[in-house]
């Protein structure tokens, strides 16, 4: 049956045209019942025969939701629990309109079959289409064609004495649904029929409204998108990312412009943040001049009593201090948040707090209970349950509902249980779901584009022959990577050419070869984003049989490649460059040590051994050249683990070391990205895929100048290669450690290095300034990142005039979309990276008291930051025996030190602090806690290993018992 509309509209020049749409209506729609007998079934039936019964619903139903319960309850409907789900087509086009993130949830849902989520085309069956009546809205017409599928369902059923409940929190949608006899439910009033699955209730969303407070308001109302928009435009307000402090939980950033200049915005105190969660984009108002922060920061990590963690007094903790000196400074500009643009809130992991659960041991009433984020930037969560007695001790996750303006803090809801706190696997599972890193297995339909032959694979003759590739199987290629390393993307080759000048090669894996566009596995790997890459495991983006097989290039196995080959001058300047798919055949593949030790062995003559002398030589000019150019060498406080092989417990930690040979590598790989990305930008100037780095704004180095000033050493930072030039002066003499620190202290005032589509910038934009370069992407490694994996089309496109290529290389507006993406997973993976380190540290520290020698990096008005060198690690010494008591300290505002009688704390100072692991009583937070040892101050140095030692020579102690009777 066909039904046409046709209306007229104008066109952009002002002609008038007759449109006609036409909506196809079916009558063999199928309810994909089992015990349906009247529909004739065109793929196997979705709906169970037996459906489930509920102390509220006493007759075998199947369950038909309305749109606003997959917006606010996708955490009930994802439960094994709930089964036999009719979807409607209206449901799901209006949930695909409200927020991609859910509807792809409610994807995932359809797609499991053990679910029983069957999704019914109502907007196509002749039975079940509406047409619009006059006045009505298109959401009061979606919610009568929600009622009248469910009729439709019921009555289509009523032979096999099956009904269909109409799910929906819309009391008003409920009532006229009852008035026409269809059966409906509230999905707390569908819960609690549940009597088997009793944790549900737990898990239903926190209502909208705070009603047991309404009169009470705490915060400001947020302004509408509109005013927001306005308030952009006009430049009264400014957008940009909430980013809360580790050190002190009641201060955030926000990075915008103010007045034509990039300038980092406070927000201090929860007031000011007004009910927005870190990683929130939001529309700031800059505050007058004299509310300016004009003081140092102070180290606040929690509010531990009980009444600051329901949040009475940390609303008013406005860091008063913050402006207490002199108004003749300018100081740093203040901001309070007006309005949310896109909220960023995500299921969080945590646990009870003891304090805040008031009912008796083994009561299972339901209360209001705190959750508390392992993420101390979360401030805390009320949710209630009736679990709150059996999920003390384990690591949960919370969601967020919402956050009216008359509750000192969020609302939300118990999602799962992870396991017990302490357990290693547990611990990595909260770090995996704490930084969004996808980890589950590969599914079936992703596997199935692996190619049938498995790991007997192997390259024929047909991939040269039909595949446009170049045989290189002749040259003397290696690779060289760290230990252990299987997923080997790259390899190199060098030769001497009769002309004098040489032939170099990069090789990375043909990854593209079995990543096709629009497969599942392109899909999941575009969703993944980079291989995260823990202490003890790889969490990867493309199933092993690639990533460490078919697309590693292992030596003595031939394997497809994307070449990139210069002919390069004993100058190192590059004649041309060529690039060709291709095959090889690895002659050897080395570790840095082995290849570095091939280097320094005059006896070793082999030509692969030339090679490498010869790599190393033009990469050392190569290098030269870049850092005249301006490029920037940084550095970063990285330790290695030594796992214990059963137990994969950490037994030893140290510094990671560097040769030679990783410089080699880094260089060819830099030069091939360089080269990579002119080619594909000359080819795709409004859609390549690029990475830029951002010079960073002058006054992220003003901390630092003035404490090097202290020492006399100036930073030139008016252009990388000036900044550069001055980090090579920074030395002091008798501390070799001092240019180290300062260049570990430079790569924090760097901004973020970006993925990005070359039609949205201006071409000044595209500079990496860390790297010198005018351009620059990535394509060295697509076993680990999907951003190369995309530059490797686009360059094959940029070679090969008869490519075939679709949308997903030359629209700019899905590569942004993709670059958007691409940003957040590598910033989560090197987060999550991170967490996995501090994890281990705890644990090689646990039970373990060590005095190390530290650096002050950092100054805060109640305490210092220490990096730990020798382990990487760093964290705040507070001047006082507990954060908040009396210090003997003093802070001086004008040489940003700490004073305490002769002793005198400054940036760069050498202290030698206690480590050790500390928790709550429950051991929920374990924490990385330093006391200073030396220099001893009296109420400060409140020292666990001299504590423990007064206890063991204490008359009573063990120790002196065994003693006296000894």
């Amino acid at each position: 049956m066909l039904r046409s509309k046709s209306f007229v509209k104008k066109t952009r020049k002002g002609n008038v045209v007759r449109v006609v749409k036409e909506h196809y209506l079916r009558d063999d729609i199928p309810c994909s019942s089992l015990a349906c007998t009247q529909c004739e079934q065109h793929t196997p039936p979705v709906l169970s025969r037996n459906p489930r019964t509920t102390t509220t619903v006493s007759y075998p139903h199947y369950l038909i939701p309305d749109t606003n319960v997959f917006m606010n309850q996708l955490d009930i409907m994802e439960h094994p629990a709930i089964k036999d789900v009719v979807v409607l087509q209206t449901v799901r086009e209006e949930v695909r309109h409200l927020s991609l993130p859910v509807y792809n949830r409610l994807n995932a849902i359809l797609a499991d079959k053990n679910k029983r989520f069957y999704m019914f085309a109502n907007e196509h069956h002749r039975d079940t289409y509406l047409e619009k009546l006059k006045d009505e809205t298109p959401n009061d017409r979606n919610d009568r064609a929600i009622r009248v599928a469910t009729q439709w369902y019921a009555n289509h059923l009523k032979s096999q004495q099956i009904e269909a409940v109409m799910l929906s929190d819309d009391r008003a949608n409920r009532d006229k649904a009852s008035a026409t006899g269809i059966k409906c439910a509230s999905v707390r009033q569908y819960v609690e029929g549940m009597k088997d699955v009793p944790e549900l209730l737990d898990t239903l969303a926190a209502p909208k409204d705070n009603s047991n407070e309404k009169d009470k308001i705490v915060y400001d109302e947020h302004l509408s998108a509109a005013q927001i928009q306005n308030g952009i435009k006009k430049g009264t307000l400014v957008q940009g990312t909430l980013n809360i402090s580790q050190h002190n939980v009641l201060e955030a950033t926000v990075f915008g412009e103010l007045n034509g200049e990039a300038r980092t915005l406070y927000i201090l105190g929860r007031k000011n943040m007004n009910r927005c969660i870190q990683g929130d984009v939001v529309a700031v108002e800059v505050l007058p001049k004299d509310q300016w922060k004009r003081n140092t920061s102070l180290a606040v990590e929690d509010e531990e009593d009980e009444e600051k963690l329901y949040g009475e007094d940390s609303l008013d903790v406005d860091m008063k201090d913050a402006n207490d000196t002199s108004q003749d400074q300018e100081g740093e500009p203040t901001a309070k948040v007006v309005g949310v643009i896109r909220k960023k809130w995500r299921p969080y992991c945590g646990f009870i707090v003891k304090k805040s659960v008031h009912s008796n041991s083994g009561s299972t009433a339901t209360e209001n209970v705190l959750f508390r984020a392992i993420d101390r930037r979360i401030p805390a969560i009320k949710i209630r349950t009736s679990q709150a007695h059996s999920l003390l001790g384990a690591r949960i996750v919370v969601a967020v509902d919402n956050w009216p303006v008359n509750s000192v803090l969020p609302l939300g809801h118990f999602v799962k249980t992870l396991g017990s706190s302490g357990d290693r696997e547990t611990e990595t599972e909260v770090l995996l779901l704490e930084h969004d890193v996808p980890y589950q297995e590969f599914s079936k339909r992703v596997l199935d584009d692996l190619p049938p032959e498995g790991e007997d694979w192997v390259v024929t003759e047909q991939h040269l022959k039909h595949e446009n590739r170049r045989d290189l199987r002749h040259l003397d290629i290696c690779s060289i990577d760290p230990p252990g390393c299987t997923d080997i993307d790259d390899a190199l080759h060098a030769r001497r050419l009769e002309n004098g000048n040489y032939e170099i090669g990069v090789h990375i894996a043909d990854v593209t070869y079995f990543v096709k566009p629009d497969q599942a596995m392109d899909a999941e790997a575009s969703q993944r984003g980079t291989t995260v890459y823990l202490v003890d495991k790889r969490i990867d983006m493309l199933p092993a049989l690639l990533g460490t097989n078919l697309c590693s290039l292992r030596s003595n196995v031939e394997r497809l490649a994307f070449s990139c080959i210069w002919e390069i001058n004993e100058n190192a300047e590059i004649i041309s460059a060529d690039f060709t798919k291709s095959v090889i055949l690895s002659k050897h593949s080395f570790t840095y040590e082995e290849a570095q030790n091939r280097i320094d062995d005059e006896r070793m003559q082999d030509d692969i051994t030339k090679g490498i002398r010869v790599l190393n030589s033009i990469a050392k000019k190569l290098r030269r050249k870049r850092i005249e150019r301006g490029a920037l060498t940084l550095s970063s406080p990285e330790v290695r683990f030594n796992l214990e092989n059963d137990s994969q417990d950490p037994v030893d930690v140290e510094m990671k070391e560097l040769k030679e040979t990783n410089a080699l590598v880094e260089e060819f790989m830099l030069l091939a990205n360089i080269s990579v990305a002119e080619k594909i930008y000359s080819k795709f100037p409004m859609s390549a895929l690029l990475r830029k780095h951002s010079a960073p704004p002058v006054n992220n180095f003003d901390t630092l100048q003035k404490a090097l000033s202290e020492v006399g050493i100036t930073l030139n930072v008016e252009t990388s290669k000036a900044l550069a030039d001055s980090l090579d002066e920074a030395t002091l003499p008798n501390d070799p450690y001092f240019n180290k620190l300062v260049r570990i202290m430079t790569t924090r005032c760097m901004m973020q290095a970006q993925y990005f589509c070359s039609g949205t910038e201006s071409e000044p934009e595209f500079r990496h300034y860390g790297l010198a370069t005018p351009i620059y992407t990535h394509f060295t490694s697509p076993i680990r990142r999907y951003s190369d994996v995309i530059v490797h089309r686009l360059l094959q496109a940029s070679i090969d005039p008869d490519a075939v290529y679709g949308q997903e290389l030359i629209d700019k507006t899905r590569m942004k979309e993709l670059c958007d993406v691409l940003n957040h997973r590598h910033r989560m993976a090197q987060q999550a990276g991170r967490s996995s380190v501090e994890l281990y540290t705890n644990m090689f520290f646990k039970n373990k008291v060590q005095i190390e020698e530290g650096r002050v990096i950092r100054v805060l008005k109640n305490g210092f930051v220490v990096l730990a060198p020798k382990y990487g690690i760093e964290s705040i010494v507070y001047t006082s025996k507990k954060p908040g008591d009396a210090s003997p300290f003093e802070y001086n505002e004008e040489q940003n030190s700490l004073v305490a009688g002769d002793v005198v704390i400054k940036m760069f100072d050498t202290v030698k602090v206690e480590i050790c692991v500390e928790g709550d009583e429950q051991g929920m937070r374990q924490k990385m806690r330093m006391r200073l040892a030396e220099p001893f101050v009296e109420g400060v140095s409140d020292l666990v290993s001299l504590n423990n030692n007064k206890r063991k020579q204490s008359p009573g102690s063990d120790d002196s018992k065994k003693k006296s009777k000894q």
